[in-house]
C-alpha cells in the first residue's frame, strides 16, 4: 500500500497546482439572487441639434411615464449621459429626471460623457464632476435620495470620447467626497486600472467588426469581457452590458454600422450573457441596457423589442 500511496503522491506532483484552485469570488456581486437590471438613457430629446421622436425630455409627464415603465420592465434605474455645462439643456433633463425619480421610488445615475478636446479635458473633468456633486449629490440636492448606490457609495459611469482626460487626478478629487463614488470606465481595463473601480461592456460586434447584416452581434466580445474580467479583475466592479440592436442610419454621427435584432434573440442573448461565466451563488451586481431610448443609433428598447421586423 505505501508503493501505491507514493506512486499516487508522485501523480499529482505532476498537475499544475492551478487544475485544483477555485475562481477568485467576485469582491462586487449582486444584493439579490441575480443582478440588477438599469438601463442606458438619452436627456437630449427637444433640441433642435436631434431627430424629432413625438417627445421632449423636459416634459415631466413623459419622464414619468418612461419611470413607470421601465419599473414594470424591472429595470430599477436610468443611466442617464451627462455633459455638463456643455449641454444645458441635457443638465435640466437631468434635474428633472431625478425629482421625479425620487418622487416614484426609482433610481437614477450620471454618465459622464467625456470631451473630445485634448486641450483642457482633465480640468473640464474636474470642474464638470464638481458641478454634479454640488447640483446633485450634496446633502440639500433636489431628488437626491434616488441615486443610484452600491453599498451606499454612488453610481458614476464613464464614457470616454476624447481619451486625453487625466483619471488619476479626477480619482484623487472624488476621494473628497462623502462618500466616495464607484467610478465605472467602459469595456476592459486599460493602464490607467487603478483609478476606476469597476467596468460596463458597451455595444460592441467584436473583433470580427461591423458586418453588413448585422450578423456580429457581440458574442464574442461579450465573451472576452466577461472571461478577462472574471479571472483577471474579480476585485473590480463588472457591470454586464445587453442590447436589442444598432443602426445608426438616423445619427448625425452615423457610420453605417448595424447589430441585428435577430428575431429578438440579440437581446435576449445579450441580456442572460453573464449566466454562462459567473456562478448563481457569484452573480454580478449590474447589467445594464443600452438603451432605453437611444433611437438616432437604433438601440432603443422604450417602444418595445424588434421580432422579425425590417431592422431585424
Amino acid at each position: 500500500m505505501a508503493n501505491w500511496a507514493g506512486f499516487a503522491f508522485f501523480l499529482l506532483s505532476l498537475i499544475p497546482l492551478g487544475c485544483f484552485s477555485r475562481a477568485v469570488p467576485l469582491r462586487y456581486r449582486a444584493t439579490g439572487s441575480s443582478p440588477e437590471v438599469i438601463a442606458v438613457y438619452e436627456a437630449w430629446f427637444g433640441h433642435p441639434q436631434h431627430i424629432n421622436i413625438g417627445y421632449s425630455s423636459h416634459d415631466p409627464a413623459v419622464i414619468k411615464s418612461q419611470i413607470l415603465h421601465a419599473k414594470a420592465m424591472g429595470i430599477s434605474a436610468f443611466v442617464v449621459d451627462w455633459y455638463g455645462d456643455r449641454e444645458p439643456f441635457i443638465d435640466t433633463s437631468y434635474g428633472l429626471m431625478q425629482k421625479l425619480a425620487a418622487k416614484n421610488k426609482f433610481k437614477v445615475a450620471m454618465m459622464y460623457d467625456e470631451t473630445e478636446q485634448e486641450d483642457g479635458a482633465t480640468d473640464e473633468a474636474i470642474a464638470d464632476f464638481t458641478m454634479f456633486h454640488d447640483a446633485y449629490l450634496s446633502p440639500k440636492a433636489p431628488g437626491r435620495q434616488a441615486y443610484l448606490t452600491y453599498d451606499g457609495r454612488p453610481m458614476i459611469f464613464i464614457f470616454p470620447k476624447g481619451e486625453h482626460t487625466d483619471w488619476t487626478k479626477v480619482r484623487a478629487l472624488v476621494n473628497t467626497w462623502n462618500p466616495a463614488p464607484f467610478l465605472i470606465y467602459e469595456n476592459l481595463p486599460g493602464s490607467d486600472a487603478s483609478a476606476f473601480d469597476g467596468f460596463y461592456a458597451w455595444i460592441s460586434p467584436g473583433e470580427k467588426g461591423w458586418a453588413a447584416d448585422g450578423s456580429h452581434w457581440g458574442d464574442q466580445y461579450l465573451s472576452d469581457f466577461y472571461q478577462t474580467m472574471k479571472s483577471k479583475y474579480p476585485t473590480k466592479m463588472i457591470i454586464g452590458g445587453a442590447w436589442s440592436q444598432f443602426d445608426d442610419a438616423k445619427a448625425s454621427w452615423g457610420l453605417n454600422r448595424h447589430i441585428s435584432a435577430r428575431c429578438g434573440k440579440t437581446y435576449s442573448d445579450t441580456f442572460n450573457f453573464w449566466d454562462k461565466y459567473f456562478s448563481p451563488n457569484d452573480p454580478i451586481p449590474f447589467v445594464m441596457i443600452e438603451t432605453w431610448n437611444d433611437y438616432e443609433e437604433g438601440s432603443a428598447i422604450e417602444r418595445g423589442i424588434s421580432t422579425c421586423g425590417p431592422a431585424s
